[in-house]
């Protein structure tokens, strides 16, 4: 039997969050300034060594490993990598994406049995996607996450809620999860690094979408493992049926509860 790895607080990490680089190709208006600067890819951890470090923790009962970045489908070396862990002892193999480049890695990924994509999408309406994004992707990320839906992915899509900006758009991301089947998430905005200029004016609590969502749907609580990042709800509204979550890391931290450890190549 695998040995355990208790933490100091009592929790077992039995998940693995590895950052596969610092680089991304969105700059996202709560993530990075512009200009930011990355690392150069002799400066990160090679992908045997990614993956020995990942063997190695299975023996310590890690079972669960997501791949993030940054924005981890920049990474050169992408594929060589997702092979290397996914021949590791593991439950699941998942990955953290924009979407960007996921369109021509959606046959690869599915033939090594990489089942789980969380793919960030912070809104329904171009305009408003490319002015939190920085970018002209619009077109590519909902192409990819569309793909990733007719090719039988599990999807989880995560919107960062900007008061004022993309909040209005709550329900109408309910009514994409109805329709496609995907659970949509809404991650409060968090008051840290480049975030903390924009927190005071666009900061929307779980509470404020629950509040905003009960107008014209109903929400029956879904029981979550304790770790779980996410607290969750089946969303009903006449005959439509969406799957809706909510990561309040300001109103509700989930510390208490978390299992995972992060590698980070930053």
């Amino acid at each position: 039997m695998a040995q355990k790895l208790i933490d100091s607080h009592g929790r077992r990490m039995k998940k693995l969050r590895l950052n596969l680089l610092d680089a991304c190709n969105m700059r996202c208006m709560y993530c990075m300034p512009e200009d930011q600067k990355f690392k150069k890819l002799n400066e990160l951890l090679p992908p045997s060594e990614m993956g020995r470090i990942v063997e190695n923790l299975t023996s310590f009962g890690i079972e669960e490993v997501r791949l993030t970045g940054g924005e981890p489908l920049m990474h050169p070396q992408f594929r060589e990598i997702v092979e290397t862990i996914s021949k590791c002892n593991l439950k699941k193999l998942a990955i953290t994406t924009n979407a960007i480049l996921l369109e021509d890695n959606l046959n690869f990924l599915k033939k090594i049995n990489v089942t789980n994509l969380n793919i960030s999408f912070d809104s329904l309406n171009k305009s408003t996607f490319e002015f939190i994004s920085k970018t002209d992707t619009f077109e590519k990320v909902y192409s990819a996450i569309m793909k990733s839906i007719e090719m039988g992915f599990k999807i989880k899509l995560n919107t960062v809620m900007l008061k004022n900006i993309n909040f209005e758009e709550v329900e109408e991301l309910l009514e994409f999860s109805a329709k496609h089947n995907v659970e949509v998430r809404f991650l409060e905005l968090m008051q840290i690094g480049h975030a903390r200029q924009y927190y005071d004016r666009h900061y929307a609590s779980a509470e404020d979408a629950i509040f905003k969502i009960k107008k014209n749907w109903s929400l029956k609580e879904v029981e979550m493992p304790i770790d779980s990042t996410s607290f969750n709800f089946i969303a009903t509204k006449g005959s439509k049926v969406a799957k809706v979550g909510f990561i309040a890391s300001e109103s509700k931290p989930f510390c208490n509860g978390c299992s995972r450890l992060r590698l980070s190549n930053q």
